[in-house]
C-alpha cells in the first residue's frame, strides 16, 4: 500500500512539473509574440474607421514636417477609386461623396468643388510612387486625422458615421481576441475615454467589446469593465429624392420651341418630369438652355403637382466631334459642369438627366470621367444625376461608348432605353421593343455590367413604327406612329406574339405590304413587369403626348404592385 501511495505521488508530482513547464512555455510564447509585435510595430500604423488597415498598405505612410502622406494607390483602396493623375493639367483629381478636388505637385493650393484654397503641402512622388498630403485634404474626404507619435499610430475617422464612445471602470488590459489569455495590445486606466466600435451593429458580442485606445490600439475588453456608453456622434443618414418607385416620362421638344403648356394637367402616379431644357451648342459645346418663361411656367407647374424636375442635357445638336473635343478636355469638362450648376440653381432645378448619344467608342471612359466629376457637384446641390443608356448591343458609337458599370456606380440612376430594338436604320422590319429583348438586355446590364438593380430605371417608348414593304421585300417607309395615333383598318385583326408580349398587325395596301408590332396598355404593363421582377428603380416613357389616355393609371397601378 505504501509503494502504490509512493507510485501516486510521483505521478502527482511529475503532473505538476510538467503543467509548470506548460506554463512556463505558454508564458514565454505570449511574450515572445508580444516582442515580436512590437518588433514589427517600428513602421507606422494606420488604423481607419477603427480598423487596422497597416498590413493592407500598399506603400509605407510618410510624415514630413508634419505633413501626413498616403500613397494615391491606398487612397484608391480605402476612399476613391476614381482618383487618376489628370496629363493635361498635371494634377491629381479625386472624388468622394459630394466632392470632387485637383491637387498638383508644384503649387501649394487645393481646388475644392471650383474653389481654390491654399494648402501648407502639395501632392509628391517618391521614385514611381505618387503620394498625396492627405492632412491638407481632411475637407476633401470628410475626415479627422490624428497623428499619435507614442504608438506610431496614424488614425482616421469619417465624420459621417455614427461614433460611440465610453469610460473604463477600472485599470484594464486591452487583449487582441475575446479571450483573457491572449495577447495585450495596451492597457487602459480607470476613467479614461475609448471608443466603442459596434458589430453587426451591437455593442457587446458574448461579453466583449471591442475598443479603440487614446493610443489608438484596437482590441477587446470585458463589457463588465465599461460605463457611460454613449453615442458622441450620429451617422449622416442620406434621404433618396424620390420615396419609392421613380415614375417619369421625357417631355421632349426642340430648342427651338417653347416649352409646353401643361396648366391645369395633372398626370396620373407621376412623380419626375424631364423636360429637354439643356442642350450643347453645335459650334462650340457650350451650355445652352431652352427654358425661357414657358420653361419657368412649366417648373413651377410641375412643383405645384409634387414633380420633380430632371432636366434632360442632351448632345445631339453639338454632334459627335464636338462632344468628343469636350469630353477629352479636363478643363473643358469642367467648365461644362459648372455650367451645369450655375443653370440648375438659376431655375430650381431637382435633377439632371444627361442623355449624351452618338460617341466614339475611344471616348468611353472619358464619358465616365464626365459623369464621376459631374456627381460630386450636383450631390452637393442635393441633385439627382440620371444617365441614359442604350442597350448593350454591340454598335461602337451607340453602345460601346458607354460604361455601364462606371455610370451606374456613380450616377444616381442608370436609365435603361429600351428601344429601338428595330429602328430608324434597321435593314428588316421588326419590332420597337420586344419583351424578350428588353429583358435580354436588361439582364445583361444587371448581370455583365453589374449594376444595382434598384439604381436601373427601365426606359419604355409610346410608339412603334409602321413598316411598309414592297414586293421585292425591299423597306419603302418606316414611319414612327405615336400610341395614340395607331390605326388598324377595320378587316384586320391583331394577332398575340406571346414571345414578345405585344399584339402584330400584316395587311396588304396596293402592292405594298404593312406590318406593325404595336405598342399599347397591354405592352406597356408586361414591360413595366419588369420592374417588380428585378426590382428596377422605376420607369420611364418617350415621350409625352405619345401616350393613350389609359397608360399612366396602367403604370402606376403596376409600380404600385412593385413595392408590395
Amino acid at each position: 500500500m505504501k509503494a502504490l501511495n509512493n507510485k501516486n505521488g510521483k505521478i502527482v508530482k511529475r503532473m505538476l512539473i510538467l503543467l509548470a513547464v506548460l506554463f512556463v512555455i505558454v508564458f514565454i510564447l505570449i511574450k515572445a509574440e508580444d516582442f515580436i509585435k512590437e518588433q514589427a510595430n517600428d513602421k507606422i500604423s494606420l488604423v481607419i474607421n477603427n480598423t487596422n488597415v497597416t498590413e493592407r498598405l500598399k506603400n509605407e505612410l510618410k510624415i514630413d514636417d508634419g505633413i501626413i502622406y498616403v500613397s494615391m494607390d491606398d487612397i484608391k483602396n480605402f476612399f476613391d477609386k476614381y482618383i487618376y493623375i489628370e496629363d493635361e493639367t498635371n494634377e491629381v483629381i479625386t472624388t468622394y461623396d459630394d466632392k470632387i478636388a485637383s491637387i498638383g505637385f508644384e503649387s501649394n493650393k487645393l481646388t475644392l468643388n471650383g474653389s481654390t484654397k491654399k494648402t501648407s503641402a502639395h501632392a509628391i512622388k517618391d521614385n514611381e510612387t505618387t503620394y498625396l498630403p492627405i492632412s491638407e485634404m481632411k475637407d476633401v474626404y470628410d475626415i479627422e486625422i490624428d497623428n499619435i507619435a507614442e504608438t506610431k499610430v496614424i488614425t482616421i475617422d469619417s465624420v459621417d458615421r455614427e461614433q460611440v464612445k465610453a469610460q473604463t471602470k477600472a485599470n484594464i488590459s486591452v487583449k487582441s481576441k475575446k479571450e483573457g489569455f491572449s495577447r495585450t495590445v495596451d492597457k487602459v486606466e480607470k476613467g479614461e475615454s475609448v471608443i466603442v466600435v459596434k458589430n453587426n451593429n451591437e455593442v457587446s458580442e458574448k461579453g466583449w467589446t471591442k475598443i479603440r485606445t487614446q493610443k489608438g490600439k484596437v482590441g477587446y475588453v470585458k463589457t463588465s469593465k465599461l460605463e457611460d456608453i454613449e453615442t458622441t456622434r450620429e451617422a449622416k443618414e442620406k434621404t433618396k429624392q424620390i420615396d419609392g418607385k421613380v415614375d417619369m416620362f421625357w417631355d421632349y421638344y426642340s430648342q427651338y420651341v417653347k416649352a409646353p403648356d401643361r396648366t391645369g394637367q395633372v398626370i396620373e402616379g407621376v412623380n419626375v418630369v424631364s423636360p429637354s431644357f439643356f442642350y450643347l451648342e453645335k459650334e462650340t459645346g457650350a451650355l445652352k438652355d431652352n427654358v425661357g418663361d414657358a420653361g419657368i411656367a412649366y417648373i413651377n407647374w410641375a412643383h405645384s403637382n409634387g414633380y420633380k424636375v430632371w432636366a434632360m442635357l442632351s448632345n445631339a445638336e453639338a454632334g459627335i466631334k464636338v462632344s468628343s473635343t469636350i469630353l477629352n478636355s479636363y478643363t473643358k469638362r469642367q467648365q461644362l459642369i459648372q455650367s451645369i450648376v450655375e443653370k440648375c440653381a438659376q431655375y430650381d432645378i431637382d435633377g439632371i438627366n444627361v442623355d449624351f448619344e452618338n460617341m466614339y467608342e475611344a471616348d468611353k471612359d472619358k464619358y465616365s470621367r464626365f459623369i464621376i466629376e459631374l456627381t460630386p457637384r450636383m450631390e452637393e446641390m442635393g441633385i439627382v444625376t440620371s444617365v441614359d443608356v442604350t442597350a448593350p448591343d454591340g454598335d461602337p458609337n451607340w453602345s460601346l461608348c458607354f460604361n455601364r458599370n462606371v455610370l451606374g456606380d456613380v450616377a444616381d440612376y442608370l436609365i435603361f432605353m429600351g428601344y429601338d430594338q428595330y429602328g430608324a436604320s434597321s435593314s428588316k422590319p421588326g419590332t420597337t421593343a420586344g419583351l424578350n429583348w428588353v429583358e435580354t438586355s436588361l439582364k445583361k446590364i444587371i448581370d455583365y455590367d453589374e449594376v444595382d438593380t434598384d439604381k436601373i430605371i427601365l426606359g419604355m417608348p409610346l410608339y412603334t413604327r409602321q413598316w411598309t414593304i414592297a414586293q421585292d421585300g425591299t423597306i419603302k417607309d418606316r414611319s414612327t406612329v405615336s400610341m395614340m395615333n395607331i390605326k388598324i383598318p377595320n378587316n384586320v385583326e391583331k394577332q398575340w406574339d406571346d414571345t414578345l408580349k405585344q399584339y402584330y398587325i400584316e395587311y396588304a395596301s396596293g402592292k405594298n405590304t404593312i406590318k406593325m408590332w404595336i405598342e399599347d396598355g397591354t405592352s406597356i404593363k408586361e414591360k413595366v413587369s419588369l420592374v417588380t421582377k428585378y426590382n428596377l428603380g422605376g420607369a420611364s416613357c418617350w415621350k409625352k403626348d405619345m401616350e393613350t389616355s389609359n397608360i399612366w393609371s396602367i403604370i402606376k397601378t403596376e409600380l404600385a404592385n412593385s413595392e408590395k
